[in-house]
């Protein structure tokens, strides 16, 4: 007769076999872990070790006297008091300073440039605004630096406008030294020009 392997059932798989003593199988208890006798014992001689050396190097720094560098006294000679009074001390040396009397009678003679001549006043220009009351407030923070500036009023093809001005000045050189001063309190825009009364 011929068997039917397709349509033939898997087999079961077979259970535990379990004591029949009418209770539910418990799981077996998880063996219990020894500790590590003989890790512990050489952590134990590792640090006793340790601790002798320890007690060894401290006692032999007790034990050994510190160097002490031996110091030498300087022999010192004397002389009879005899002796001493009998060498007179040298007379001090004649002081010839022939410089002084040299500088004495010198004459410094310095080449000092003519002043440079003056080309006419000039102004330093500062700013240019539309409103007075911005010039005026450049007048101000010019004032804070010692400087007396004035506003002037212009009027021009593009309107009204209103410089803040410093001057005259005789010198351009004397113009440059105020320009510097502003320089460094932050009015950066100054310009040095011809006078325009």
């Amino acid at each position: 007769m011929p068997r039917d392997y397709a349509h033939r059932s898997k087999p079961k798989p077979r259970r535990a076999a379990t004591k029949s003593t009418g209770r539910s199988a418990k799981k077996a208890p998880a063996p219990v872990k020894k500790p590590p006798y003989f890790a512990m014992v050489i952590a134990v001689a590792l640090v006793g070790a340790f601790g002798y050396l320890l007690m060894q190097l401290n006692g032999t720094a007790e034990t050994q006297p510190a160097p002490v560098a031996e110091t030498t006294k300087p022999k010192v000679t004397t002389r009879p008091q005899s002796q001493l009074k009998e060498t007179p001390l040298p007379p001090p040396p004649a002081e010839d300073w022939q410089y002084i009397e040299e500088l004495e009678n010198k004459e410094v003679v310095v080449d000092v440039p003519p002043p440079e001549p003056s080309q006419g006043p000039y102004q330093m220009q500062c700013a240019s605004f539309r409103s007075s009351a911005q010039a005026e407030s450049m007048k101000a923070k010019i004032a804070f630096q010692g400087k007396e500036a004035m506003v002037r009023r212009a009027e021009g093809k593009s309107g009204t406008w209103y410089k803040v001005v410093l001057g005259p000045y005789e010198q351009k050189r004397s113009a440059e030294k105020d320009r510097h001063i502003l320089a460094r309190s932050g009015i950066k825009t100054c310009k040095i020009w011809k006078w325009q009364g």
